[in-house]
């Protein structure tokens, strides 16, 4: 019995004596990688966009949320209202010069200084809402980070519109001879080809686009959907509503960072602004599919009267809309490398689309009328 219990007391000794050296050497281990590599952030960003433009601007908070709760709260993101740090055309300057971290634009805003930012969102006849989505997330966003680059910039996709509407117009518009003269609120390379066609483009901000349009200083004004579209009441004095906005097939939206503090990131958070970005866009697509077929119809009872853009009218644009390409291609080598990187992808694409996709709307368009 005392030798029973001579041996428990020392077993009981021997353990106690494991566990404490175990936790002496255990607090003698560094601490893990992902630990020491997760610093406390606070980023601004400055948005593009209106608080009143709760989808788009909201996607700004959404994409901040989401890189706080994958950082366990340590990556904290301000966004901040077009104007509230600088106008909202000026948003990627802001992030180039270090203003700010980075921003929460549409990239063909800056066409001015490079036609070639008109691609990561859309281009006329170019990519839908699905299509600039998958393009950008198989290689397109790798060719256009090298463009950004040059602007000390990496851009990472938060959110997508779906396919735009082709505008307000103060008169129906008929035929192609109808647009010779009209002046519109269009700018970038839409603008362009609209020109080519006829139209006289004018670009003016979204809070101008009212009077523009009540007074007849502008005689049509493109937006966004009937969503955004009818908190700025533009059926008032614009009835004829028509589509679709083949200039926007399916704008992308981007996060423009500061490429210097970017390649500061610990890779972890580079994955949760991806990550972000990625839950962002498919958060503004849901709300749009939700909230356009509920504003459609009450812009049609307040007197919006529908009409899609004839097929002469949709030849000619399309025929200019190549040409605009090809006079770009042929002088910015940035814009061709990407440009013909993007519609191979959508020419197989629509090749698909048109087998599955395509022939599956068509039928449950046919089926719904049915009821």
């Amino acid at each position: 019995m005392t030798d029973r219990r001579k041996f428990l007391s020392g077993a009981a000794a021997t353990s106690a004596g494991v566990a404490a050296a175990a936790v002496t050497a255990a607090s003698s281990f560094p601490k893990p990688a992902i630990a020491q590599s997760t610093p406390e952030l606070k980023w601004r960003l400055t948005s593009s966009f209106p608080k009143s433009l709760d989808t788009i601007y909201g996607t700004g908070e959404t994409f901040a949320k989401a890189v706080s709760d994958l950082t366990d709260g340590k990556f904290q993101i301000q966004v901040f209202a077009a104007g509230e740090i600088v106008p909202g055309l000026q948003a990627a300057d802001a992030v180039t010069n270090g203003t700010v971290e980075m921003c929460h634009t549409a990239s063909y805003y800056f066409v001015g200084k490079d036609p070639t930012f008109a691609l990561p969102a859309n281009i006329p006849f170019g990519l839908n809402a699905r299509g600039q989505v998958g393009w950008l997330t198989t290689g397109g966003m790798d060719l256009v980070n090298e463009f950004l680059a040059k602007f000390n910039l990496h851009g990472i996709t938060c959110g997508n519109t779906g396919a735009q509407m082709g505008g307000w117009f103060r008169k129906e518009i008929k035929t192609l001879a109808d647009l010779k003269g009209l002046k519109m609120r269009i700018a970038g390379i839409a603008g362009q080809v609209m020109q080519k066609i006829g139209v006289v483009p004018q670009q003016i901000a979204g809070g101008d686009i009212y009077p523009a349009l009540e007074k007849g200083t502008i005689d049509a004004a493109e937006w966004v959907g009937p969503y955004d579209d009818e908190k700025l009441g533009f059926v008032k004095v614009a009835p004829y509503y028509y589509y679709p906005g083949f200039w926007e097939g399916g704008p992308c939206l981007h996060v423009f960072v500061n490429k210097q503090k970017y390649e500061e990131l610990p890779a972890s958070y580079k994955a949760a602004l991806k990550a972000a970005g990625d839950l962002a866009t498919l958060s503004m697509q849901g709300k749009y599919d939700l909230l356009n077929p509920q504003a459609l119809k009450k812009l049609v009872a307040q007197g919006a009267q529908l009409r899609p853009f004839s097929a002469e009218i949709l030849e000619a644009a399309y025929k200019a809309a190549q040409e605009v390409y090809a006079e770009i291609s042929a002088k910015n080598a940035d814009f061709k490398k990407i440009y013909d990187h993007q519609i191979a992808f959508r020419n197989d694409q629509y090749l698909w689309w048109q087998v599955a996709e395509y022939t599956f709307d068509s039928f449950m368009i046919r089926a719904r009328a049915k009821g």
